[in-house]
């Protein structure tokens, strides 16, 4: 299969061939994408705004925070290029009925995917409007059958310093893997999705392959990636920007911009494409625009003290 490059798109953008073809046979075997690898588009969906245009493709698969393979916003765009995707194995343990290490066609085959293309607006010192694709979370989730004693559940990026090289610097102040959690009841939040695809096509490495979480209300720190462990537990897990600034950094990554980040105001966001002469600034919504769907989960807490 002839897969043609676009004018002025730089070669760092561009999936391999053998990357595209090996997981565009695993997403249409799990039913995940349709032949075609485009999903129905609609018109809008929870939480987004009237001026939510979506982010051109080349800025959200070039603009990313993906620590393993570097610091710089272009660094995962030059580094993936060498994760090996194929074979993924994901480990499950904790309290749930089923655990072990599981094939990822294996975890995905079968399952139901959404009938529509998401919307995300997704929201770090930046912001982004990406239609994300996948998987509900729950139904992920359900498969392993939680007991009872599950009130959370933690996830683990892959550790593989041969293709990630800042796992392998001596610089980095990461304790690797990178690890987040979720509430049980955030989890199980419709709008909690697996993602494995944006913009019609397989998700690519340096945005997460081959599969990555994407909790919309929450600022993007919590969407870890190329996740290889899912761990059902009892206490709530200590993600990764806890551990390393527990003054700056809560359990709960919730949208509020009420409540500044002890080195910055996180009252607006800038909107991706900006320049110095458009920096695009805009009002930061609450729970990131989704407050109709999600406040409901954080009712009687004090989310000043619960970041």
């Amino acid at each position: 299969m002839l897969i043609r490059r676009p004018p002025k798109i730089s070669p760092l953008e561009i999936t391999p061939e053998a990357s595209y073809v090996t997981r565009r046979r695993w997403l249409k075997q799990a039913g995940i994408v349709s032949a075609g690898l485009t999903l129905p588009m609609t018109p809008t969906y929870a939480g987004l705004q009237p001026d939510d245009d979506i982010t051109p493709e080349r800025i959200a698969t070039t603009y990313n925070n993906f620590y393993e393979f570097g610091t710089g916003k272009d660094d995962p765009a030059e580094h993936a290029h060498n994760l090996t995707t194929d074979p993924w194995t994901v480990t499950v343990s904790g309290e749930a009925k089923k655990t072990g290490q599981f094939a990822f066609e294996d975890i995905v085959k079968g399952l139901t995917p959404q009938e529509r293309i998401y919307r995300f607006r997704c929201v770090e010192a930046w912001s982004m409007v990406v239609p994300w694709e996948g998987i509900e979370l729950s139904k992920i989730l359900a498969q392993f059958e939680p007991n009872g004693n599950a009130k959370y559940v933690e996830f683990k990026t892959l550790v593989r310093p041969s293709e990630m090289p800042e796992q392998r610097s001596v610089f980095s102040t990461i304790d690797w893997p990178y690890v987040e959690g979720l509430r049980m009841d955030e989890a199980y939040h419709p709008l909690s999705l697996m993602v494995t695809g944006m913009y019609g096509k397989p998700l690519p490495n340096q945005n997460g392959a081959p599969w990555r979480l994407m909790v919309p209300w929450k600022y993007g720190f919590k969407s870890v990636k190329s996740i290889v462990s899912i761990r059902f537990m009892q206490q709530a897990p200590r993600n990764t920007w806890n551990r390393l600034a527990p003054n700056e950094y809560g359990f709960y990554a919730n949208v509020n911009p009420s409540v500044s980040h002890p080195r910055w105001s996180q009252a607006s966001e800038r909107r991706l494409p900006s320049s110095l002469f458009n920096p695009n600034r805009r009002p930061t919504l609450p729970f990131n625009g989704y407050a109709d769907e999600v406040a409901g989960l954080y009712a009687g807490m004090d989310l000043a003290k619960f970041y």
